[in-house]
């Protein structure tokens, strides 16, 4: 979750949110329970924005399925810049580096000036004073301010100009704490005497009390003319002056809000001051807030402790003994914490919208901030294209309401996300959401359409609607359909999802799961919920629905934005009803030329290695590992002459070697690779918007759903020309054009010998590398992983060297996963074969069996 979404306090519950996986609402076409949640290929890898944790700097643990490569860590989420930059060190050595040059290179102009003066004593003084000014930081902060403000300064008001002129003239120290500040847990309180920062802020006390100072704004006059229709959209709200920092003392009002700031031992000690008891801190700080309201009760009522004598003690009213119990209490947290500091909201809020409108993105991270500099400074050949900045937000108007609109999205997210199944109560808190936001949808939707016949040019429409308060409000839609199946009202989950097909503009990589699961209804629902039946006769309604359904899977095949990873199931959906409505045979759809088969079963033997692994308790043990090892008895020897050690996937190569094939164990590199050659000069091709800086490795749709219709005319001629053979000429074109600078390109392993891949290209058929391409253009996100381990191909008439034949001799390329024990076939993995062997591609399933296991010498 994005701080500007939410600025949460400190939570006092028992524990944290819990946090599930992701809800996917993409109905298998054979699913029979309508309540089920299958999982899909493509849930979320077309969202613009994911809310990654309540707190900026926290991992994230959602993922689009498929955004991880099979077996590995899911990959951390980036921006689109972060996606298009290359791939740069980004930890604390590259950061030392950068910092080190930056240092060196104002020494230099500083000593050039004290020579003049021949002034030796300033040449020290300013020595050391270099050292603290140069940071990695502060100087990716202002880049993206200064940029912003440079191309973008239409989107903000008289007061936050006047906000941001300020911050140009804090001093370098003031600018630092705040940049270091504003990447921690900026809703949380900071400790100053823990702050640290001592070898880059010479002076604390002052960096702290010019954050600390209050500066007056501007009175506007009236509203802002981009304000009028949407005034309550913004969250928050700059005042007559504006402070960048919180004190303490004058903002920490409260009980709650202080023990929050106490460890263990110092709540423990404050506990047994008040005699409350508790196991741990949650505990004690609602032991302790409930003493105090209980206390405080008493009071109210004129219960309260009296002398022997019976006459109340000093110490005025009760509201006054209350108040000074808990002013006493208050004073001690705060005697024993010291002075805090934490970020003004509304000044935090402003720069959060700053740096969504430069990264374009609200996932940017620390990482983010220093990427793009050191990106800067790495000596990399980047492709030719034309980069310009350009605006993403109409008006002010446009990005207050994109903002809102992400913290509506941000509501739904948190009911499926969070704490639990959701329920009935929860899915009709995402339909109360949606009906809040339809109204505006609707007329987003007639607006864009309006923008995309007359204003839209060279597809430039599709990567901006992005920033569209329609897209997260499509993306709701969609979950509230999930919701209204969930809840069994199948008339309204299908007048959604009609709703849904008839706009063509926003989330356009959904429409396959929105087809499959409207034809699902129209099958199997529909005939109970139409409220206005054909007929009495429930065959009869079955029957027409069913026809209904029919139709809804040929607009489906028929719809060029229906990506090729649904249309088996559609298919498969299309010819049962057919079958069930007796259709003639002559009449019936055949798609015998994509029918899939099932993949081979191979099996290899080899001598597998186990290593003694130490358990808890120091002692050696077999335990199993996700990572085996094998002996290369079939390939070459290492220099003692034995067979190496390799990784199952290697053992199982060198079989196939054997065999008579050429191949690499590289997953999606090689497919990524074959994709960056044969598109090189579409990926670069002019599209608005998408190439905002000169060193991009890709545009900055390539990993979202405008990327194939923002070419889909270039992507489908390049199609055509890899369907008739011309892939190898597109290949080699490339090579020779750019491999001598080793251009920068997302996906493209110059390590890969250009004959092999000249040799692969040749021995695909060229329908097959067509249809493979086209599922990488339309999803090259979620396509990333579940690529078969083996990639192999078999030149001319190549033969096995033990004159051994596997019956498929004119079959020249194969792709196999290897499985070992216990190993099972995740869904990315099954997509995939889904997609090689409907092309035509064969598949095998190698199954790794150990002949013998011996203990590692």
């Amino acid at each position: 979750m994005d701080r500007f979404i939410q600025r949460s306090r400190p939570s006092h519950s028992d524990e944290s949110p819990r946090k599930r996986p992701r809800l996917d609402e993409v109905k298998d076409s054979d699913d029979e329970n309508p309540d089920s949640t299958p999982t899909s290929g493509n849930e979320d890898n077309d969202d613009s924005v994911h809310f990654l944790s309540v707190f900026r700097g926290h991992t994230s643990e959602e993922h689009a399925p498929g955004d991880e490569v099979d077996g590995g860590e899911p990959s951390t989420p980036q921006t689109a810049f972060e996606g298009s930059l290359p791939a740069v060190a980004t930890d604390k050595e590259a950061i030392r580096k950068y910092e080190a040059m930056r240092a060196s290179q104002a020494s230099q102009v500083s000593q050039a000036s004290q020579e003049e003066a021949h002034d030796p004593s300033a040449r020290v003084e300013n020595r050391q004073w270099v050292r603290g000014k140069s940071s990695i930081y502060v100087d990716a902060f202002n880049l993206a301010l200064d940029t912003v403000l440079e191309d973008e300064l239409h989107l903000f008001d008289a007061k936050e100009k006047c906000v941001l002129e300020r911050w140009r003239a804090l001093s370098y120290e003031a600018q630092y704490l705040y940049v270091r500040l504003f990447l921690r847990k900026t809703a949380l309180w900071h400790r100053i005497e823990r702050l640290g920062y001592h070898s880059d802020i010479s002076d604390m006390p002052l960096a702290i009390a010019t954050l600390l100072e209050s500066r007056p704004l501007p009175c506007e006059d009236g509203v802002h003319p981009d304000e009028d229709a949407h005034q309550d959209s913004q969250s928050w709200e700059l005042g007559e002056t504006f402070r960048f920092g919180d004190d303490s003392e004058s903002c920490i009002k409260t009980i709650e809000e202080a023990t929050s700031l106490l460890s263990l031992d110092e709540l423990r000690s404050l506990a047994k001051e008040a005699r409350v008891q508790g196991k741990n801190k949650a505990d004690l700080t609602k032991a302790f807030c409930r003493a105090s309201a209980q206390q405080s009760g008493l009071l109210a009522v004129g219960l309260r402790r009296s002398s022997t004598n019976d006459s109340t003690e000093s110490g005025g009213s009760p509201a006054n003994q209350d108040s000074n119990r808990n002013t006493h209490f208050l004073t001690k947290i705060l005697a024993t914490t010291g002075p805090l500091i934490r970020l003004a909201e509304p000044v935090f809020k402003l720069f959060e919208r700053v740096h969504l409108v430069f990264y374009r993105s609200t996932e940017w991270t620390e990482k983010s901030l220093t990427t793009i500099i050191l990106a800067k400074m790495a000596k990399r050949n980047y492709p030719e294209y034309i980069a310009c900045r350009s605006n993403i937000f109409l008006s002010r108007r446009h990005l207050v309401e994109f903002e809102l609109s992400m913290r509506k999205e941000f509501e739904v997210d948190q009911v499926l996300e969070f704490n639990g199944p959701p329920g009935e109560e929860g899915f009709r808190k995402i339909l109360d959401v949606f009906q809040s936001i339809a109204p505006r949808w609707r007329e987003l939707i007639r607006e864009e359409c309006q923008r995309e016949q007359h204003v839209y040019e060279f597809g430039e429409g599709g990567y901006l609607r992005r920033f569209n308060a329609g897209h997260a409000f499509t993306r709701i839609a969609h979950k509230a359909a999930h919701a209204l199946g969930r809840l069994h009202s199948y008339k309204e989950e299908h007048d959604l999802l009609t709703e849904l097909l008839l706009q063509r503009l926003f989330h356009p990589a959904r429409r396959g799961s929105w087809y499959q699961r409207k034809a699902l209804l129209e099958e199997r629902y529909m005939w109970e919920a139409d409220p206005d039946p054909v007929s009495g006769d429930p065959e009869v309604r079955k029957k027409h629905w069913q026809r209904i359904a029919v139709t809804t899977c040929e607009t489906a095949l028929e719809d060029r934005d229906c990506h090729l990873i649904y249309h088996y199931d559609l298919q498969k959906r299309l010819l049962k009803l057919e079958k069930r409505l007796r259709v003639p045979r002559r009449l019936q759809h055949d798609f015998g030329h994509v029918k899939l088969r099932e993949p081979d079963e191979h099996t290899v033997r080899g001598v597998q290695v186990v290593r003694d692994n130490p358990d808890a308790n120091g002692r050696a043990s077999r335990g199993p590992s996700t990572k085996t090892v094998w002996l290369d008895e079939l390939g070459d020897p290492g220099e003692d002459g034995q067979p190496l050690h390799v990784s199952v996937e290697d053992m199982c190569l060198s079989y196939y070697r054997s065999q008579g094939w050429k191949g690499y164990h590289s997953e999606g590199g090689i497919l990524r690779t074959l994709f960056a050659y044969l598109f090189f000069d579409v990926l670069f091709v002019y599209i608005p918007n998408v190439f905002q800086t000169p060193f991009q490795t890709c545009p900055l749709d390539l990993h979202t759903d405008a990327f194939y219709p923002a070419r889909a005319s270039q992507i489908n001629h390049r199609l055509v020309e890899i369907g008739n053979g011309d892939a190898e000429r597109i290949l080699r074109e490339v090579h020779e054009r750019e491999h001598e600078r080793r251009t920068c390109v997302v996906g493209l392993n110059w390590d890969f010998d250009i004959e092999d891949l000249a040799e692969m290209v040749t021995c695909f058929d060229g329908g097959a590398l067509a249809a493979v391409c086209k599922v990488m253009a339309q999803e090259y996100k979620a396509r990333g992983g579940g690529v078969p381990d083996l990639i192999l191909w078999r030149a001319g008439n190549g033969s096995p060297a033990n004159g051994n034949s596997d019956g498929h001799q004119n079959e020249k390329v194969m792709f196999a996963e290897v499985k070992s024990a216990n190993d099972r076939l995740s869904d990315t993995q099954r997509l995939w074969i889904n997609v090689l062997t409907g092309a035509g591609v064969r598949v095998a399933l190698c199954n790794a069996v150990a002949r013998e296991v011996r203990p590692a010498s």
